[in-house]
């Protein structure tokens, strides 16, 4: 990451990290290269000051929002204020970089000085002619593009790489030419290529976007075909990609950059065709300005030691003024903790258990209801008639049971209760079979019933082969129901029953109470069956 926060200001320039930014209310981007953006995204919600080209890359690329970006125009002086109330101000002027479209460098001037902050850029002797430095004014920090600041690189001036550029395609007038560029950069190259031979270059179509929005000649296309000089991304450049293109039309690859790259194919050439100055270019640019110090903006490549000679005294730092503290502060304490909690709540959670209400999503509830009672039917060993709920505690039948012999419909509460005990079956299903008699039997008198005021039971039938409990339904009748020619008029028998489970099932459902527990549902049972056995 290129970018530095300016000491003892709330000037940021190319630097995006608000954490670390804390003091930093003015934020200035130089250009659009992505080493210069770092942290910068659509999520910026801050001032920020650019070249009108800038400013539409920016919204067009990264998708920042428009009531963000400030344009400045280039060229002009621009008063912006260093605290709340306006009373402390600094002016900044936007100076032409000649490093890519939009690039600028930013003369701040203000209570700290004069701060020149060139970004990247490629030294021209008309630098040295902006009004904004042709006054005499002092340099007091210089921050400076220590790209190529290396006295063991020589490099040529672009004019010069643009005419190795040239010769070199002039050996190849056949073969079709690849030039890997960056995203951004290089197009003024293109456009002198294509004026110079006379053909169309092929360009992606977002890069023929940024050619239309600087002007140039119409001699750019998206057609592949169109044209022999075709501008590819710098990635593309490589062995495989020769192979592949060299299949099917011979073709050359040029990389115009001032880096050490290792060729991995004999058709690929390199040209020192560089957007940053040289070191001779640095030099006679600090000379002429004389700063009272130079910082280097790349940090990991210090450059002080070679402008020892050009530099002025320096002077001591001025005093921060009191508003520009308390902006300073306010920004560090309020504005960031304000940023980051709303960050925090607009930030997704993830979420365990979402308790939602019913009006919201009344429709999606109702679909998770009936899925659930679907399953729940499915897995049932009952019928599904027999488990229509009525209460959380009943069930409703509302079937006829056994029409064959009973002429009752049950339309009754039926109690439910989830004691282990309980059965809760309060009939027997078809195919269900149960062995009712043992050995020892008593009678019991249908009086009690009477008494009690109860329907009378459902009991086993006997007939002349002895007494027998099947799954038929005509194993079982009622009390009060005409005999058949097997059932006899006497006393019934009925078993003594050896499990609970059997009383619950030859228990009347009008014998229950609507009020119950599980312990009063089987006293209710077990009542039943006293009365029964009187």
């Amino acid at each position: 990451m290129n970018g530095v926060l300016i000491p003892h200001t709330p000037i940021a320039v190319d630097f995006w990290s608000l954490r670390r930014a804390s003091t930093a209310r003015l934020f200035f981007l130089s250009h659009m290269h992505s080493d210069h953006t770092v942290g910068l995204s659509s999520t910026w919600a801050r001032p920020l000051y650019c070249s009108p080209i800038t400013a539409h890359l920016l919204h067009r690329h990264l998708q920042v929002s428009k009531q963000w970006i400030r344009t400045l125009e280039v060229g002009e002086s621009h008063v912006l204020p260093l605290d709340e109330t306006g009373r402390e101000t600094m002016t900044v002027t936007l100076i032409d970089a000649n490093h890519c479209p939009g690039s600028v460098m930013f003369l701040f001037e203000g209570y700290f000085g004069t701060i020149l902050y060139t970004g990247d850029f490629r030294y021209t002797p008309s630098m040295l002619k902006e009004p904004a430095l042709t006054l005499g004014k002092q340099i007091h920090t210089l921050y400076l593009d220590n790209t190529n600041c290396n006295p063991a690189l020589v490099l040529p001036s672009r004019q010069e790489a643009a005419q190795q550029i040239i010769r070199l395609i002039r050996k190849y007038p056949q073969h079709n030419i690849k030039i890997g560029l960056y995203s951004l950069g290089k197009e003024s190259l293109l456009e002198q290529l294509a004026l110079e031979f006379r053909t169309w270059v092929v360009l992606s179509p977002r890069r023929l976007e940024l050619v239309q929005l600087l002007g140039l000649a119409d001699v750019f296309t998206v057609e592949e075909k169109a044209g022999c000089i075709h501008a590819v991304d710098h990635t593309e450049i490589c062995r495989s990609s020769m192979l592949h293109w060299n299949q099917s039309h011979p073709t050359i690859a040029i990389l115009p950059t001032s880096r050490k790259i290792h060729t991995s194919h004999p058709d690929i050439h390199i040209i020192p065709y560089s957007d940053h100055s040289s070191y001779s270019e640095l030099r006679t640019f600090v000379a002429a300005l004389k700063p009272c110090q130079v910082l280097p903006i790349v940090s990991r490549q210090p450059c002080g030691d070679y402008f020892k000679d050009s530099l002025s005294p320096r002077l001591s730092m001025p005093l921060i003024p009191d508003s520009v503290q308390q902006y300073m502060s306010s920004s560090s304490r309020k504005p960031s903790f304000l940023w980051l909690l709303e960050r925090k709540l607009k930030r997704p959670r993830i979420q365990g258990v979402v308790f939602e209400t019913p009006e919201e999503n009344t429709d999606q509830s109702q679909a998770d209801r009936d899925s659930k009672k679907a399953k729940k039917e499915n897995l049932s060993p009952w019928p599904r008639d027999f488990e229509k709920q009525h209460h959380p505690c009943s069930l409703r039948v509302k079937k006829q049971f056994f029409p064959d012999l009973c002429s009752q419909e049950w339309d009754k509460a039926a109690p439910f209760c989830e004691s282990q005990k309980m059965v809760t079956v309060l009939t027997a299903p078809l195919g269900f079979s149960v062995q009712l008699k043992t050995p020892d039997e008593k009678f019991i008198s249908p009086k009690p019933r009477e008494e009690i005021g109860l329907d009378p039971p459902l009991i086993p039938r006997e007939d002349n082969n002895g007494p027998a409990a099947t799954g038929d339904q005509s194993d079982w009748i009622s009390h009060d129901s005409p005999p058949s020619h097997s059932s006899k008029a006497a006393p019934l028998l009925v078993t003594e029953f050896r499990s609970l489970a059997l009383k619950y099932l030859l228990t009347p459902v009008n014998f229950f109470q609507a009020g119950f527990s599980s312990k009063s549902f089987d006293q209710q049972v077990e009542k039943y069956h006293q009365l029964s056995l009187k």
